[in-house]
């Protein structure tokens, strides 16, 4: 099992102690470090410059919001992470929800598989450098020839040639169609709320994808990273508490009552009257009510918490059901010395 450092996004202020995660991360055999964004910090730019001195550990994007960019200025920013890097860059891309792409950066929400299919198409033209890049779909069609259009747009190819045509493209999915694509298109799956007791669930959503004419992967070659928060502690009860208001937060309030792709996630899991009243709760502004309902089974499904023995016997658990990457969120140095040598990577 690979441990990711998922650095996420960046609240009102830059973390304080980023900086020595990350070489933290390199130090302790970690795998990866992951930057996120939101309507705040970007993705990159923190990958660029905490990552500058590191020597082995990957940098990726979770996730880069693909209406953030377009198709093209997104594979600039991986070809020149990947050239900065040495060949460490890892892209992960995501479509986001129609709060942020509509109400942040102007764009139509619809079609979003559509989307993601075009995107990744224009994505791997660009380092594939073969020739000029166009694309005639409708979502993001090169040359531009429509309304207001001057007529003079020109195919081009990277003037810069990229260090590695074969960047890893990792999606963030959530539903069965998106992750059926991501089985299709992409190198690996950024998986969040994901739970080992749902991996017939998830397998026959991947297999879907691998299975279709030109999938790029199969099985054995293609990389799950699934989100997942692990303590070690002999206090489990406590830290369980502690974690009941993100569920809420994210169950309830990220995303409109008609349109929360987290509740979604956790309905699928049997949990869809606890989403329902937690909604209810969160959007009416009682927000501790809210987290004090959600169920301890609620917080565990996507956690591993549990003395040092017990989170052993649980990451075993997650591999077994094809996981290789536990993206874990660490609060300092001792807290990802405590998780490399409990998960084995130390």
């Amino acid at each position: 099992m690979k441990l990711g450092l998922q650095l996420g996004y960046w609240g009102a202020q830059p973390p304080a102690n980023a900086q020595e995660l990350v070489a933290e991360a390199d130090r302790s055999g970690f795998d990866a470090v992951f930057s996120a964004e939101s309507w705040g910090n970007d993705a990159f730019t923190p990958l660029a410059w905490w990552g500058s001195s590191t020597d082995d550990v990957r940098l990726g994007t979770s996730v880069a919001q693909m209406s953030a960019r377009t198709p093209t200025n997104c594979a600039m920013h991986a070809l020149t992470l990947d050239h900065l890097s040495g060949g460490r860059a890892i892209l992960g891309l995501g479509v986001s929800g129609p709060q942020v792409v509509e109400g942040w950066y102007g764009q139509s929400f619809a079609k979003p598989l559509a989307r993601t299919r075009e995107y990744v198409s224009i994505v791997r033209q660009v380092l594939a450098r073969d020739g000029a890049v166009r694309n005639d779909g409708p979502h993001y069609p090169l040359p531009y020839t429509g309304s207001g259009s001057l007529g003079l747009g020109k195919p081009l190819k990277p003037i810069t040639h990229p260090l590695r045509a074969d960047v890893p493209i990792w999606l963030g999915a959530e539903g069965p169609k998106n992750v059926a694509l991501t089985a299709e298109i992409a190198d690996g799956w950024l998986a969040i709320y994901y739970t080992p007791r749902l991996a017939p669930m998830y397998n026959e959503w991947l297999d879907e994808g691998f299975a279709r004419p030109g999938a790029r992967r199969s099985r054995a070659d293609f990389e799950i990273a699934a989100t997942c928060q692990v303590v070690v502690t002999d206090d489990r009860q406590a830290e369980i508490d502690k974690y009941k208001p993100f569920t809420a937060l994210y169950v309830g309030g990220m995303g409109a009552a008609e349109m929360n792709f987290h509740a979604q996630v956790y309905t699928r899991m049997g949990y869809g009257d606890e989403v329902a009243e937690i909604q209810k709760l969160f959007l009416s502004g009682r927000k501790d009510e809210a987290a004090a309902i959600v169920p301890d089974k609620m917080v565990t499904d996507t956690m591993i918490i549990g003395n040092v023995d017990e989170v052993r016997e649980q990451v075993k658990v997650w591999e077994d059901a094809g996981v290789t990457m536990l993206l874990v969120t660490c609060r300092s140095v001792e807290h990802m010395r405590q998780l490399a040598a409990a998960v084995g990577t130390a």
